[in-house]
């Protein structure tokens, strides 16, 4: 675990972030509905973040490599651009845009350590028999680790329901 700079989102000069990882899975929208509602609600700025994960490349085909980075980077601000519309129609929230390349939960710490404003990761749990998906599971596992809450929401919850929750 590497050693992140303390949080900084109430002091003079700085505004809390709401930090929300975008995927293609189904309960992601319930994670950007939540977040945005509650930034909204509090004041605070709302970050998205969409990870690449990157494989080993072979040399030889280093081109073909370098074609298929370039398509899943278009992709990433597809969807990020998806979600931040998202976010806008829900509590009129602009939020940051973030797209990393490397494991996700690597590239979380990442960004907490670059931005001590980010005050609280947020993520939806699959309402699936396979359990929470990979990500919840992942986190929830090394969550008492993190420099910040993680709020994770349950991925049934419909829009009126986080609504009066958030």
């Amino acid at each position: 675990m590497t050693t992140i700079r303390r949080r900084r989102s109430y002091e003079a000069g700085h505004k809390p972030k709401w930090l929300v990882v975008i995927d293609d899975t189904e309960e992601c929208d319930r994670a950007v509905y939540f977040a945005a509602r509650r930034a909204a609600r509090v004041g605070a700025g709302l970050v998205m973040l969409r990870v690449i994960e990157t494989g080993d490349h072979n040399q030889q085909w280093l081109g073909v490599a370098d074609i298929m980075k370039q398509e899943a980077h278009e992709e990433a601000n597809a969807s990020l651009e998806k979600y931040a519309s998202r976010a806008n129609g829900i509590a009129g929230v602009t939020p940051e845009r973030v797209v990393r390349e490397g494991g996700t939960a690597e590239q979380i710490l990442k960004l907490l350590e670059e931005d001590e404003d980010i005050a609280i990761l947020v993520l939806a749990a699959a309402t699936g028999k396979d359990g929470p998906g990979p990500l919840v599971s992942s986190i929830g596992k090394t969550a008492g680790d993190y420099p910040i809450p993680v709020a994770i929401v349950p991925g049934h919850l419909s829009n009126e329901e986080i609504d009066a929750l958030a």
